[in-house]
């Protein structure tokens, strides 16, 4: 019948949604609906969700035999293909629910795992989501075992690590050990590439954030990056690079990286300690919050949190409170772990000149305008001036080599005349 249409639409998944609330005030709703973000970014849809309040998580199926006759109703009723979990199950949560509700269930780090497979591009990327879903997978190879013949696709079923659900722990360590082996030596290439920006003295500014913040419309409206935007969570994973010019002839280096979330998997911190240390080496840590959100407070808490299980110490940070043309302008916006901040419409330009000068003048402080007239047997020294900061002048004279000069203020012993020679 060549007259007949047929619908080769895939059917959207889906989900229901079950979280616990283990005190007053907890935030399980909004951390429920952010997972229902997420569902749609990763292309299901919610039909349902479900929270139980108890004093604890249930040991053995996360929300206790009560709420499961429930869950299990809304499944039937409602159609659903997966059940999936506000918090990391163990493998006998997993089991047990699985059994339970004879569907497939996930949890909440699957979601976010699944994500990444879809948006990693780079080979970086796709090593990184690797390790990260077969390290999962190995902690929780018993509780899928019941699992491996319901998984007809969907959520958690794709990204390059999903040949090895069905592989035994032996060839998933075999797997873990080449994986680091691959990334060790993409490790030491952003290694190297982060001492060349160090040589080159060029000021690096990290963009951190909530994700979905406006990090990469940010990027892209200084510098032109033409890196993807989307209102989407995780729309971007790999980071980018690009140099600022200002009008005064400034020169950056901004680097946006992978946004931070709620909850996020302990499996992702250590697959992507490499990415997301570009905020440890920074010098200024530009922090971009959508002031849009009412959930602001809470999604800041949750980027230095982060950034404190980074390690990154005692850096300038610039918060930029985004999306201004959003927000009623009615609350008032403070972040008092920063130095600096400004309000700013990533997608309009508002106030972008104050962000701009709001880096200018942070990346300046500390800094020292320093002369000094190098004879010509001293002339190796100026290549350390070159390393530690930024030449502004440079006059060959008869007595020598003059030098007008910024670097940072520890350095200034550099340019005491009574220092010897072999300082340098």
């Amino acid at each position: 019948m060549a007259d007949r249409l047929y619908d080769t639409e895939e059917r959207q998944e889906r989900i229901i949604l079950v979280g616990v609330e283990t005190a007053e005030g907890d935030d399980t709703r909004q951390s429920l609906e952010e997972l229902e973000e997420l569902g749609q970014t990763a292309g299901a849809v919610t039909v349902g969700m479900v929270i139980q309040k108890r004093e604890r998580m249930h040991p053995g199926t996360y929300i206790g035999k009560g709420k499961i006759e429930e869950v299990a109703q809304l499944v039937r009723s409602r159609q659903a293909d997966t059940v999936v979990c506000d918090d990391e199950l163990s493998p006998a949560q997993l089991r047990n629910l699985s059994d339970a509700l004879d569907v497939k269930v996930i949890d909440r780090t699957v979601m976010i795992l699944d994500i990444f497979a879809k948006h990693a591009t780079t080979n970086e990327g796709k090593l990184q989501v690797e390790l990260a879903q077969l390290r999962y997978r190995s902690s929780h190879l018993i509780g899928e075992r019941s699992e491996l013949s319901r998984l007809g696709g969907g959520i958690g079923t794709r990204g390059p690590g999903e040949q090895k659900l069905e592989q035994d722990r032996r060839l998933i360590r075999n797997r873990i050990s080449q994986l680091k082996k691959e990334l060790e030596q993409v490790t030491r290439t952003r290694t190297l590439t982060r001492k060349k920006r160090q040589e080159n003295s060029i000021p690096v500014v990290a963009i951190v954030g909530y994700t979905n913040a406006g990090k990469s419309t940010l990027l892209n409206y200084l510098t032109g990056a033409g890196v993807l935007s989307q209102d989407k969570l995780f729309a971007t994973l790999d980071p980018t690079t690009r140099k600022l010019t200002t009008e005064e002839g400034e020169e950056f280096l901004l680097t946006d990286t992978v946004g931070f979330i709620r909850k996020l998997p302990h499996h992702l911190i250590q697959a992507f300690r490499s990415t997301l240390e570009e905020a440890k080496y920074a010098d200024i840590i530009l922090h971009v919050v959508d002031c849009s959100n009412p959930d602001m407070d809470a999604q800041m808490f949750t980027v230095y949190e982060t950034l404190h299980r980074l390690e990154v110490g005692d850096k300038k940070i610039i918060t930029a409170f985004n999306k201004i043309d959003l927000s009623d302008g009615a609350d008032v916006l403070k972040d008092l772990k920063a130095d600096r901040t400004v309000r700013i419409s990533a997608k309009t330009g508002d106030g972008i000149p104050d962000l701009i000068e709001a880096i200018s003048k942070t990346a300046r402080e500390g800094k020292l305008v320093v002369e000094k007239t190098f004879s010509y047997a001293e002339a190796a020294g100026i290549s350390t001036v070159r390393g530690i900061g930024k030449i502004l002048e440079e006059d060959y004279r008869n007595e020598g080599i003059y030098i007008k000069a910024e670097i940072p203020a520890e350095y200034e012993y550099l340019f005491v005349d009574k220092k010897p020679k072999e300082e340098w």
